[in-house]
């Protein structure tokens, strides 16, 4: 039996951010319109993680800066490809697409939780950090940030998605328990050709 050696990825703050996310994302996205306070809590801590995030993507370690694995639309495109052709090129980090998907899902979560701030703000009962732009009598702009807000958060629930049948997809062709790997923060130097 050959023993692979493997090497540390994902720093712990990495992994506490995504799983973090995951799970206030699926609080915020569960509780919608039944319990605000703990979906206005749930955005509130998206919006502090993907704050951090942003920063820990420039000065963070080797593989969670954005500078390791955002590349051009070439390499994602070569990328993608490889994974048509069952041929995929292996990165220690995030592949070319996926630097592209944690872009949009980052993107995704910060207008959904911006636009989420606003609806509060304007809302009925107006609370948080744009609650001064409330005062609208007919109550338009208020419906009209809610259906944005919604719309925003199907559509990062359809990246998620994306996200996942990606991992599942790439971790198949390069055959390597990818989550795993965010949990423990440790991938195989040499993809196992089991």
């Amino acid at each position: 039996m050959q023993t692979i050696s493997e090497v540390k990825v994902w720093d712990p703050l990495v992994r506490v951010f995504h799983w973090s996310l995951v799970t206030a994302f699926a609080v915020a996205y569960i509780t919608e319109d039944h319990f605000l306070g703990l979906h206005t809590q749930a955005g509130y801590t998206i919006i502090g993680l993907v704050l951090f995030r942003l920063v820990w993507g420039v000065i963070g370690t080797r593989h969670a800066r954005f500078s390791d694995f955002v590349r051009g639309p070439g390499a994602v495109r070569d990328y993608l490809m490889g994974l048509l052709h069952k041929r995929p090129v292996h990165y220690l980090g995030h592949n070319p697409a996926g630097g592209w998907m944690v872009l949009a899902l980052l993107a995704a979560l910060l207008l959904t939780t911006l636009s989420g701030l606003l609806t509060y703000g304007i809302g009925e009962n107006a609370a948080g950090p744009f609650a001064a732009l409330a005062g609208n009598p007919e109550g338009l702009l208020s419906e009209a940030m809610e259906e944005v807000h919604e719309f925003l958060a199907h559509f990062t629930l359809l990246l998620v998605f994306v996200h996942i049948a990606g991992v599942v997809v790439s971790g198949w062709l390069h055959h390597e328990n990818l989550v795993r790997a965010m949990l423990t923060g440790r991938k195989p130097l040499v993809p196992n050709e089991e």
